[in-house]
């Protein structure tokens, strides 16, 4: 059994923590009863666009594509990789 250990968060994480609890839980993706099971990766992937790797420049605290050519519709959803960053 696993020991109690003391809660040793800092006040804004565990505000956080207690924030992010709140959220309503992500509903149960309609399948029907008799559908095989499958990677929870296929579900996520239907319905999106492909995969798109674009360069970028942080300016005044923005990301500025170097692509002018590249538009990408509001609200999507971004993953940020860096290098060298403080």
């Amino acid at each position: 059994m696993v020991t109690p250990q003391p809660d040793q968060r800092s006040p804004q994480r565990r505000t956080l923590d207690e924030q992010i609890a709140a959220e309503p839980q992500i509903p149960h993706p309609n399948v029907p009863l008799d559908a095989l099971p499958s990677p929870l990766e296929d579900h996520l992937r239907q319905g999106h666009r492909q995969t798109l790797a674009v360069e970028g420049v942080v300016e005044n605290g923005l990301i500025r594509l170097l692509d002018p050519a590249v538009k990408l519709p509001e609200h999507t959803r971004v993953i940020i990789v860096a290098a060298g960053g403080a």
